[in-house]
């Protein structure tokens, strides 16, 4: 029978994250992952938030070395018109620049650094079982076909798209956004008549309710994907990497540039992406990053949760075991929903195509564009940003200029 003070389930850059700060607290700490590293998984283009948590994490230096993509900003295009973020132009102090990654590259590097410092990973282990007793609980775990037990003081389940205590513990529920489709690969080979844009995500509004991401990497890789919704991919017919090919010749801004490409793998299509949960935490157990919620791939938010929810919980849950007392509602959830809420305010405008209004504006003002960019950067708990504290007014009261001023 194995013991651990924290079990953390799944190696990602949640888990990590978690794993390092319970291990700087000198407690005993594990990592089981499904999966055998590296592996594929999307979520590439990083946000400079992120760099803060790699940098308490202490895995930084490390990732440093290994020459991944850096990421200055995000440019965003409609047709012949153009709107530049440049994180170093931003209103919040922090980091002016990240990283756009091959995530299975990335998350390995992450992985055998936490592992070095000392975290234990057993990957090809799942979780099929969980008891509490109290805040106890005891881990059934299968590996080559032979289960096991673990006791763990506490779970951490940064588990993501596997969502195993959600499911596990009937957490689930729809999300409140409406039902989005994505269809994406790699390429290499890409034909560019200039190479200006590699150090930032471009994001093509393609249609209404439709948009693209391209990611160069720094090893010749691009990623390219379509979001929208799901009525207007069953209109095209065939293979998935037939509709993708077909959906690249009908974007003028991205027929020439992928002409002579190559398709790494064959494309994957997701469907309902957006899902949410009853709770982020309950007595022996904390959820983190997609295994809580995971909003929309639009702003590249995903990783910047997982980190700094991963962050977090390893923090409470060290202030936990060392006998001290939290209020996971204060000091767990309010905190991150507080950042959930502000993407989700302009995911939503993104798609009601009131935020095209703003990006496109020939009279945004710089200092307004700059507060934005700090959103766009992942600095969504800054209260001292307007366009943060008072989000869904900031935002209102800006287009609804910006629209008299057209008029």
């Amino acid at each position: 029978m194995e013991k651990v003070d924290v079990l953390v389930i799944g190696a990602g850059p949640s888990g990590c994250m978690s794993a390092a700060i319970v291990l700087q607290n000198g407690l005993k700490v594990k990592i089981v992952e499904k999966k055998k590293f590296p592996r594929f998984v999307i979520g590439e283009s990083l946000l400079p938030r992120c760099m803060d948590h790699f940098k308490e994490a202490g895995v930084l230096e490390e990732l440093q070395k290994h020459n991944f993509q850096i990421k200055n900003g995000a440019k965003f295009m409609l047709d012949s018109t153009s709107c530049d973020f440049n994180f170093s132009e931003q209103f919040t102090e922090g980091w002016g620049w990240t990283w756009q990654v091959p995530r299975a590259d990335f998350d390995k590097v992450i992985a055998d650094k936490v592992e070095s410092d000392g975290v234990e990973i057993e990957y090809n282990t799942k979780v099929i079982g969980v008891e509490f007793n109290g805040s106890k609980s005891i881990v059934t775990v299968s590996k080559d076909g032979a289960e096991k037990k673990i006791h763990a003081r506490f779970i951490i389940d940064s588990s993501g798209y596997g969502r195993v205590l959600p499911s596990l513990l009937n957490l689930n529920i729809p999300s409140s956004l409406p039902v989005r489709d994505t269809i994406f690969a790699h390429f290499k080979g890409i034909s560019r008549t200039e190479n200006k844009d590699s150090d930032r995500i471009i994001l093509i509004s393609h249609k209404p309710d439709v948009w693209i991401w391209v990611i160069p990497f720094s090893n010749g890789v691009t990623s390219c994907g379509f979001v929208g919704n799901p009525k207007f991919f069953k209109g095209y017919q065939g293979t998935n990497k037939e509709k993708l090919i077909t959906l690249i010749k009908d974007e003028p801004l991205l027929k020439n540039r992928f002409n002579i490409s190559e398709m790494l793998f064959d494309p994957h299509h997701i469907s309902g992406y957006s899902i949410s949960v009853k709770q982020l935490y309950g007595v022996g157990y904390v959820l983190t990053g997609n295994s809580t919620e995971f909003l929309d791939p639009i702003f590249s938010s995903g990783v910047t949760f997982a980190t700094e929810s991963g962050i977090l919980a390893g923090k409470l849950v060290s202030k936990k075991l060392k006998g001290e007392d939290v209020d996971w509602d204060k000091e767990y959830s309010k905190p991150l929903l507080s950042g959930v809420e502000v993407f989700r305010t302009y995911i939503d405008a993104w798609y009601d195509g009131s935020l095209h209004k703003v990006f496109f504006s020939d009279n945004i003002d710089i200092k307004i564009k700059n507060q934005i960019c700090s959103v766009l950067a992942g600095y969504v708990w800054d209260k001292s940003n307007p366009f943060v504290s008072r989000h869904k007014k900031s935002v209102k009261n800006l287009v609804e200029l910006l629209r008299s001023l057209e008029s």
